[in-house]
């Protein structure tokens, strides 16, 4: 995620959604794709590594772009884990608890990394570079 973010950071929003939604294309022809549902491939795939490029919106403040990706990933697999993945859900668990669970389990390190490794790339003037 940190390559698509910085990219975002770097050139703004619009190159920052049009790469990760690319991005979220290409993870879903890959082997490995767990597809149930047309909605379900948009909402997993290219919506949510989409919102990484909504980061580019934050370019003054990178580690709120960081929390806002991170978000609005999580609300479209959450969305999707709620709508198709309830069944995955043990019994008497009610669905959204149980998306909530499991796409935040996975996602809250992925924020915790994606702000630490950001801060430091801040810190060190790295989204300033230019080639």
């Amino acid at each position: 995620m940190i390559p698509l973010l910085w990219f975002s950071l770097r050139r703004g929003l619009r190159s920052g959604l049009e790469a990760s939604t690319v991005y979220g294309l290409v993870h879903m022809a890959l082997p490995g794709s767990y597809i149930v549902d047309p909605v379900q491939a948009l909402l997993d795939y290219p919506i949510a590594f989409a919102a990484l490029g909504l980061a580019g919106m934050f370019r003054k403040h990178p580690l709120v772009g960081v929390g806002v990706e991170i978000t609005d990933r999580f609300l479209a697999h959450f969305a999707s884990g709620v709508w198709f993945f309830s069944a995955y859900a043990p019994a008497g668990m009610n669905p959204v608890i149980y998306s909530a669970i499991y796409n935040g389990g996975y996602l809250i390190v992925e924020l915790i990394i994606s702000t630490i490794i950001m801060y430091i790339i801040v810190k060190r003037r790295l989204l300033e570079i230019y080639l």
